[in-house]
């Protein structure tokens, strides 16, 4: 199998919507083994605990799918539609959300055209394939550098000379032997500029290419089930779910792709919400605001702790009001946040 099933692949691949696609072969690769170590090691996967489980799954894709010869990367822009202009911090009575969020949760959206291009190949190659995006023990970035879609930058996401790093990632595992592209390079050079952005400190700029989870507002906002150290959450600003900063100040994110995709254009009132709205989100509000969104996935506790920190941050004193009636919240983790909060809005002087 040569050149010409991978591009009968590549096309059919851009006609569902995939703007990369690149091939490696399935087997196992002793760095990423030992980065995936060291990680887990340090203790950096913080309350991700399912990092630890079955590593040798995520190192070699052969274990998760004994079968599997060729591990098949995809990419998918979510790249915002007006250019790099249109990621920014939202004013301070108004809460941010990452752009990739934005949008309806790319788990499903991904996952329904994997599965179109999956069904493709099954039956134009009599191919045995396997389809994940994101939900499975696999080591989506490596894979995909080793495809030659990128390379890990040194805020240890995925970014692509044509790309950008604002795009999404799937793979399809198949039984076809098919030719492995070259892996990119690393094309960062001297730049710090996603060091330098990093609000929380993060991404360290004495050690390139490494990321402490627990100090960085996407884990935080998302994966953290517990409260949030006041001396971080005071520099979380108004970031209530994710964080772009470390993209955006990328400069390869000149040649990013604008979404494509409708479902994963963002919808309005993800963009830029009022804080005091959110702050009054019951659990069936919550649900019912953010259906068909991956923000749903935190749940509403976690999330409205997140919007009492940013409210705590946003030295305006009309939001004390609200923030107190969050301190008495039935949440514990939420009552909590909003009463450090109220101290944090207290100490800046606002005053409603």
């Amino acid at each position: 199998m040569g050149k010409d099933i991978k591009q009968a692949i590549r096309e059919h691949a851009a006609s569902l919507g995939f703007q990369g696609v690149g091939f490696v072969r399935a087997a196992p690769d002793a760095a990423r083994t030992r980065r995936l170590k060291d990680f887990i090691d340090d203790g950096r996967a913080g309350g991700m605990d399912w990092l630890a489980r079955e590593p040798e799954k995520r190192a070699d894709p052969t274990v998760l799918w004994q079968d599997a010869k060729t591990v098949i990367a995809l990419a998918m822009s979510y790249g915002p539609a007006e250019g790099m202009g249109a990621v920014r911090c939202a004013p301070d009575d108004r809460g941010t959300i990452s752009l990739y969020a934005q949008g309806r949760d790319y788990h499903d959206v991904v996952k329904k055209k994997l599965k179109q291009l999956g069904r493709w190949m099954a039956d134009a190659f009599d191919a045995d394939i396997k389809v994940f995006v994101d939900t499975a023990p696999v080591m989506e970035k490596p894979l995909a550098a080793l495809a030659g879609l990128g390379w890990q930058g040194k805020h240890t996401n995925l970014v692509s000379r044509e790309l950008g790093s604002w795009f999404f990632l799937a793979e399809i595992f198949t039984t076809l032997e098919i030719a492995p592209d070259r892996a990119e390079v690393d094309h960062c050079g001297s730049c710090t500029a996603c060091l330098d952005a990093c609000p929380t400190g993060a991404l360290d700029a004495n050690a390139p290419y490494r990321i402490d989870p627990r100090k960085c507002v996407s884990y935080l906002t998302i994966e953290e089930k517990g409260p949030v150290e006041d001396v971080i959450a005071a520099k979380m600003g108004n970031r209530i779910y994710g964080c772009d900063d470390c993209l955006a100040a990328c400069p390869w994110n000149k040649y990013a792709t604008p979404v494509a995709e409708p479902a994963l254009k963002p919808r309005a009132e993800l963009m830029q919400p009022r804080l005091v709205d959110l702050a009054a989100l019951d659990d069936g509000a919550f649900r019912e605001v953010f259906s068909g969104s991956p923000v749903k996935r935190t749940g509403r506790d976690r999330f409205v702790r997140n919007v009492a920190i940013a409210m705590g941050n946003s030295a305006d004193g009309t939001l004390a009001g609200p923030l107190a009636a969050l301190a008495n919240d039935g949440s514990a983790l939420v009552s909590a946040a909003a009463a450090a909060a109220l101290k944090r809005l207290e100490k800046a002087g606002a005053s409603s």
